[in-house]
């Protein structure tokens, strides 16, 4: 299955134990994890301001995201009416990586995943999904 993950869940796979941490786990060993350009900026202010987490932890993530998955960037941003702009970058880039789903806690992109062809799931969604 082609995952993308927004970037609250990658920061909180990286700083917090439990769900998120297992969710980016499974997807790098068992699924192809398709990372966003935006979404792959956004992560090391985040991790480095907020849970002071260590430059060198920073670094060797982006190094993994970069080597390990897909790289995509969203040549033509779609417009779809949502609070937050930059969630309309993070969408766009997991459909021009052809993801099967978006796994996000954001709110406002579940009221528009009918209009779209990948599930855009909440992490306990995703989890649920792929273990049943």
């Amino acid at each position: 299955m082609r995952v993308a993950l927004d970037t609250n869940v990658l920061v909180s796979a990286v700083a917090t134990r439990g769900l998120f941490g297992d969710i980016f786990n499974l997807v790098l060993a068992e699924h192809h994890l398709i990372v966003g350009d935006a979404v792959l900026g956004e992560p090391r202010r985040a991790l480095r301001d907020k849970f002071r987490v260590p430059t060198k932890t920073v670094d060797e993530l982006e190094a993994l995201l970069r080597q390990e998955d897909e790289l995509v960037r969203a040549s033509k941003v779609m417009t779809i009416k949502v609070r937050d702009e930059s969630d309309v970058i993070v969408l766009s880039e997991a459909i021009k990586g052809k993801a099967d789903v978006l796994v996000t806690g954001d709110r406002d992109l579940f009221a528009v995943t009918a209009k779209f062809p990948l599930a855009i799931l909440t992490p306990r969604g995703f989890w649920e999904r792929v273990l049943s």
